[in-house]
């Protein structure tokens, strides 16, 4: 079986979008909050995805993707606590409502309200609703909701204790996703995206927090970014700082969503099989097909189908690893 642990709803109708749009004009006129629901219907939902994400899952073989709201829409940075839960709550209700449409191909993760300055009590309310109540199977974690600007608290600080004991309560990963940039300093999927999965890498070596969640499990997407091509350097360092490496990333997990074969081969060189989880992130932010293969650049399995690996480690990145670190996807497996 082939499990995709990383799918955003980057398809959805243009309603979804207008009503974003409206929202945020509310906010810079002063207006009050948006309280009607984008109409958006059953038979717009299974066009956009039956043309997108399910043609693209059938296609390439893929079972079954972890499916989340559009990552760079989740923007936290927008607005309040209040503009961040109306916008979260219905993007995680619109995900549920995918996942029922195509029972056994989707299974719903959750983006969480965070908003600057703001405390963690309204995700991890929003959390518990989709866990307990919708059967979603993790969570996508902000790391940075300033927009680029870093202006919070790293992982390491206590504010973020909340969450983290809500994750281990209710047996959840998060992956640790950042949104759009509004610092234009940043190009998003690009410079921001990637900088922020070796930042939090470094944060969680340098903090050793993850020493007082025992039961806490984090996925870095993107390959981990600089990560795994930087691994001796991040050793190097744990020696001499007196940081504990092996303790610290036994339980943080990287994604394949790497879109070319060298990377692919580095990433699995240099991490623990057992720690690599298959993704693609398919119709995101890499879309199109290679000019040199002619196939498409989040095309990750062929990459992983050329890997100079065993089938037993191929089946662990395809599978069983996702099954371990998702353990709530038992339920919709059988």
């Amino acid at each position: 079986m082939i499990i995709d642990c990383h799918g955003h709803y980057t398809t959805t109708p243009p309603n979804v979008g207008a009503w974003r749009e409206a929202q945020v004009a509310a906010l810079d006129g002063g207006a009050d909050p948006l309280d009607a629901d984008y109409p958006v219907t059953d038979d717009e939902i299974r066009e956009s995805i039956e043309g997108g994400q399910l043609r693209v899952q059938r296609e390439r073989g893929i079972d079954m993707t972890l499916f989340s709201p559009r990552a760079s829409w989740m923007g936290q940075h927008v607005g309040d606590q209040r503009t961040s839960l109306d916008w979260t709550r219905r993007q995680n209700d619109l995900v549920k409502r995918v996942c029922d449409l195509f029972p056994g191909r989707f299974v719903p993760v959750a983006q969480l309200p965070q908003s600057p300055g703001a405390s963690l009590d309204a995700s991890v309310a929003e959390l518990r609703r989709c866990v307990e109540e919708l059967g979603f199977v993790a969570a996508n974690v902000n790391p940075d909701p300033s927009g680029g600007y870093w202006s919070g608290p790293g992982l390491g600080d206590r504010s973020w204790w909340p969450l983290w004991e809500a994750m281990q309560e209710l047996d959840v990963p998060g992956m640790l996703h950042v949104s759009q940039a509004e610092n234009p300093f940043f190009q998003t999927t690009g410079s921001y995206y990637l900088s922020a999965d070796t930042t939090f890498f470094v944060q969680a070596l340098s903090s050793g927090f993850l020493k007082d969640q025992p039961d806490l499990r984090l996925v870095i997407p993107h390959g981990g970014g600089a990560i795994p091509f930087h691994w001796g350097r991040f050793q190097g360092m744990s020696v001499r700082e007196g940081w504990d490496f092996e303790g610290a990333t036994e339980r943080i997990f990287f994604d394949t969503c790497v879109y070319h074969q060298p990377g692919i081969d580095l990433l699995l060189d240099v991490v623990p099989t057992e720690r690599i989880l298959f993704g693609s992130e398919m119709l995101g932010a890499v879309r199109g097909d290679n000019p040199s293969t002619g196939s498409g650049w989040d095309d990750t399995g062929k990459y992983l189908e050329a890997a100079d690996i065993t089938p037993e480690q191929r089946a662990a990145v395809y599978e069983q690893n996702t099954r371990r670190v998702y353990p709530r996807l038992a339920a919709y497996l059988g």
